[in-house]
């Protein structure tokens, strides 16, 4: 006769499982946070329609939705992946959230990885949403969806990290502050609005090492100029990805 073992088995539970039921966690997160819709979804749409509509875009000559779509797309990686993760992160550590996963097995990394997936989830609907808004304003892309596919992945792994690079090292108070500040002036300085052959000659060289520099110049060499995967871009925003992921990972504190 067979008997059942009902001897306790305590452990946790794989990897994969816990970060799949962590994602899910902050996906609905992120998805009940009115202000974190507005940034990542109806700022980078108005700023798409305003921008490429109004005659004050001065893009040398070419076509306004043209210029201003990479951009947007770039904007939306921004705003979901860097300031929307830091800000709500950062206040996750100060209402003692993060304190509590810190109890469990889920480690650092399964955490990164769970707010890193969350963040591309949602990535997908905004770009979903930009490219449909952009398509029907006349935009017509070109070049390879595949290369722009993966400067999206590593533009997301850079900003990812550097969110939660601030958002493990200071106070809640300071990354809302310091995020919304990098957001106004990535946004300014970036190349998303205004072509960086605008700066002066002597700081372009800096702004072009910028990740949202790369990222915007990236797509739009490849959707709007039709050139190859840009490798300048790539190795700029890997090097990005790389160097914040890995601090993040030896620096994040859950509390």
């Amino acid at each position: 006769m067979t008997t059942l073992d009902l001897t306790p088995a305590p452990g946790a539970a794989p990897l994969g499982r816990m970060v799949a039921a962590q994602t899910g966690a902050e996906i609905q997160a992120m998805l009940r946070n009115g202000e974190q819709l507005l940034l990542t979804m109806i700022i980078p749409v108005l700023l798409l329609v305003g921008l490429s509509s109004a005659p004050i875009l001065d893009v040398g000559g070419g076509s306004r939705i043209g210029f201003m779509t990479p951009g947007v797309l770039a904007l939306a990686v921004m705003s979901t992946a860097f300031t929307g993760q830091a800000i709500a992160t950062g206040f996750e550590r100060r209402y003692g959230v993060l304190k509590r996963l810190g109890a469990t097995p889920l480690s650092r990394t399964g955490l990164m990885l769970s707010k890193t997936l969350a963040v591309v989830a949602v990535e997908v609907v905004q770009v979903a949403v930009i490219c449909a808004v952009a398509l029907a304003l006349g935009w017509q892309p070109t070049g390879s969806p595949l290369a722009a596919l993966l400067l999206v992945v590593l533009g997301t792994a850079a900003f990812s990290g550097l969110g939660l690079l601030m958002a493990g090292t200071l106070r809640a108070e300071a990354t809302l502050a310091a995020a919304n500040l990098v957001y106004l002036l990535l946004l300014a300085c970036g190349g998303v609005a205004f072509p960086l052959a605008k700066f002066p000659e002597a700081v372009r060289p800096v702004l072009e090492l910028l990740p949202i520099s790369a990222l915007t110049g990236g797509l739009r060499a490849v959707l709007s100029d039709g050139s190859g995967l840009p490798l300048a871009a790539v190795a700029t925003l890997a090097a990005w990805a790389a160097v914040s992921l890995l601090l993040t990972s030896r620096t994040f504190r859950w509390e």
